[in-house]
């Protein structure tokens, strides 16, 4: 059963609300990087080092920000880390919830089917591509899509107000270019 849309938005603006009175904001782009970091000391142990005053690190972007992400690196069951898992554990309970991977498939969007065909590798693909250009672009101007647009905009600030209208400015015009068959 779909969840309405205004329900859906009253929700995630609770969600975002106690996530910054009772943690932070949110914002989820650097623990790609944690995720990358791990990975990485995990194959060159002497990648993140403990020193007297904390952590630091031969890469320049782990030990930026006095060592704090190549301490994230080192203990990386912290919120922000635990959060990102979550998330991709509640995308995936959510897809089993509604029936699976093959229920999924079929509940492909009309629209999509309409302009590009059944193609689920050829979905998965757009769906990355958008995703990493997205994402590059977040990073890019110091943060991520929900940290400068979602968590930005409720905080008032001025580079989320910039990234969503940046956001919407691109995305309208592609989504024109690319749909041009209706449903």
């Amino acid at each position: 059963m779909p969840l309405n849309w205004k329900a859906g938005g009253l929700l995630l603006g609770l969600v975002f609300f106690l996530a910054v009175l009772l943690v932070k904001p949110i914002g989820v782009s650097t623990q790609f990087v944690i995720l990358n970091g791990i990975l990485g000391d995990a194959v060159n142990p002497d990648m993140v080092t403990q020193v007297e005053d904390g952590y630091t690190s031969s890469n320049a972007y782990l030990a930026k920000s006095g060592g704090k992400y190549a301490k994230n690196v080192a203990n990386p069951l912290n919120y922000s880390f635990v959060f990102v898992v979550a998330m991709a554990v509640g995308g995936f309970l959510s897809v089993m919830a509604r029936g699976g991977l093959d229920a999924a498939e079929r509940s492909m969007p009309a629209l999509w089917r309409a302009n590009f065909g059944d193609s689920r590798i050829k979905r998965n693909m757009a769906a990355f591509l958008g995703g990493f250009i997205v994402l590059y672009g977040a990073r890019l101007a110091g943060g991520c899509t929900s940290g400068h647009m979602m968590s930005g905009m409720m905080q008032t600030s001025m580079s989320g107000y910039l990234f969503a209208l940046g956001a919407f400015g691109a995305a309208v015009p592609v989504s024109l270019i690319l749909f041009k068959r209706e449903v």
